[in-house]
């Protein structure tokens, strides 16, 4: 039986609201592709919580984690993936790629040029669909 992995993402709009995008390094799993940037949520952590402490820990900044976006569930190949979408305003600091190959602000409208992670592109519609 496959695991399911509980995993939360930041969608971080700045002034200009435009949206940061993370490239996964060809080291991680499902590498060279786009996603929101983010992580597990540990045992005992609520949502907010460990999207706050995964974004210090991969962009070496803070974030306020607001409200959900976006749930949806991927099946993988090895792994299911429940990847929880939330908004979140940068608090302090400059989102600085730790893990990630390159990070990118984009405009919600040119989101779809990139190649996102499978389990990314529902959130990705859907912001894009918003005003």
């Amino acid at each position: 039986m496959k695991k399911t992995v509980k995993v939360v993402a930041a969608v971080i709009e700045n002034e200009d609201q435009e949206i940061l995008c993370a490239l996964r390094s060809p080291t991680m799993s499902i590498p060279n592709m786009w996603e929101f940037p983010g992580g597990k949520v540990e045992d005992g952590e609520d949502l907010q919580t460990a999207l706050e402490r995964e974004i210090q820990e991969e962009l070496s900044c803070e974030i306020k984690a607001q409200d959900i976006v976006k749930d949806h569930t991927h099946e993988y190949d090895t792994f299911i993936i429940q990847l929880i979408a939330l908004k979140a305003k940068l608090v302090g600091g400059k989102p600085t790629a730790q893990e990630h190959s390159k990070l990118v602000w984009l405009p919600r409208e040119n989101l779809s040029s990139l190649k996102w992670a499978p389990a990314d592109i529902p959130a990705v519609k859907l912001l894009m669909n918003q005003e």
